[in-house]
């Protein structure tokens, strides 16, 4: 399915507005600071870092004269540069006011989210009202894909701040990715209701539904998604897969092939349509779109298991096996690929080959069922 990249970067120019970037003045007196000072002011900036400079190379532990240097640079975007100096302040003198946060700001816009978190995290330590660090934290652990912490970060902004729809984007992606999806669903039905023409909300509220067990609602937010942007690349095979697993084969099928329409070399499209031949019984179409499917990707899983079975029945053995064992390795915890090679070597005369497979088929279904088991046994948190 498809997965929906809130514009994080751009939130994050809309924070960087908020943050002043300003960092104590060197405390040395001389001239040369006051130099850079003044052209810093005049917004002469590639002068201003020069003048800088020359104050650290002059007064290699002048703290503050480090941190200066690092606004100059952020100011002119060197966020790499601009890093290194802030970090090389707060290492002589981690009591700094702000270079924190303006250290966590550098790591972010330039992209090193995880970066980011530690120096964030401090300038929260240093000032716990701050919203601009507390929001780039969030966005922090969201961009480094600490999704469960994202959303710790991020709910208490959300609710202060029920208007701001990026923030609250990056929220309900947060909670689709930890499989919180009643979390997921309330964010994008906020959303939809001051959005209500946003295919990406659209798909995503059908994602949390689904992951609720609600596939025919999903199906619908699908639908409504597929209207508002019919020639947007993954929707049709996220309906096709909803479908599909609905066992609606005929409109799986053409969601599907609407999706080939656009992408014709969908690996996911063409997997899922050699599937439904495959249980059509057309072993020759079946065959077709599962060779095609595994020449743009070889990691997926039912392409290979399908595409072993369509071999088996053509009792091209060898390469039967060799399409098994590939879905073994795509995930080794599944029992059918193995009761399937069990099959196989039956077929081939190889009793004991086949015994082995037949018993490993055994022990992973009794693992998955004590795994079930231990889920459904498992203490439950209170209602609240």
């Amino acid at each position: 399915m498809r997965k929906f990249s809130p514009p994080i970067k751009r939130l994050a120019s809309s924070i960087a507005a908020l943050v002043l970037l300003s960092g104590p003045l060197a405390s040395a007196q001389s001239p040369a600071p006051a130099d850079a000072i003044r052209l810093e002011q005049q917004g002469r900036l590639a002068e201003a870092e020069k003048a800088w400079r020359s104050v650290v190379a002059a007064s290699p532990n002048d703290a503050a004269a480090f941190a200066s240097l690092g606004v100059v640079l952020s100011k002119q975007e060197k966020y790499p540069e601009a890093a290194g100096a802030y970090r090389k302040a707060l290492a002589l003198d981690p009591t700094l006011p702000g270079i924190p946060l303006n250290l966590g700001l550098a790591e972010f816009k330039r992209g090193q989210f995880a970066r980011a978190i530690a120096p964030l995290r401090a300038a929260l330590k240093q000032d716990p009202s701050s919203l601009q660090a507390r929001t780039l934290l969030g966005m922090s652990y969201y961009g480094a894909k600490r999704f469960s912490e994202a959303v710790d970060s991020l709910e208490p902004l959300v609710q202060s701040d029920a208007e701001n729809g990026e923030l609250r984007r990056i929220l309900a992606q947060s909670c689709l990715e930890t499989k919180k999806y009643s979390c997921a669903e309330e964010q994008f039905r906020r959303i939809l209701e001051h959005d209500p023409d946003s295919a990406d909300a659209h798909i995503l509220t059908g994602e949390a539904l689904d992951g609720l067990g609600r596939t025919d609602e999903a199906i619908a937010e699908f639908e409504q998604a597929r209207k508002l942007a019919p020639k947007e690349p993954e929707i049709h095979f996220g309906l096709g897969y909803l479908y599909w697993k609905s066992r609606k084969y005929d409109d799986a099928a053409t969601a599907f092939e609407q999706e080939l329409s656009i992408s014709p070399n969908h690996a996911q499209s063409l997997a899922y349509l050699g599937d439904i031949e495959l249980k059509r019984n057309n072993l020759e179409d079946a065959a077709s779109f599962l060779e095609k499917s595994i020449q743009q990707r070889n990691d997926l899983r039912i392409a290979f298991l399908d595409l072993g079975e369509v071999r088996g029945h053509k009792k091209q053995y060898p390469d039967a096996i060799k399409a098994y064992e590939r879905a073994v390795e795509l995930d080794p915890s599944q029992p059918d690929a193995h009761y399937r090679l069990g099959r196989i070597y039956m077929a081939m005369g190889q009793a004991e080959r086949a015994k082995l497979e037949f018993a490993k088929t055994s022990e992973l279904h009794e693992k998955n069922d004590a795994a079930a088991v231990l889920k459904l046994n498992k203490p439950q948190p209170a209602p609240q």
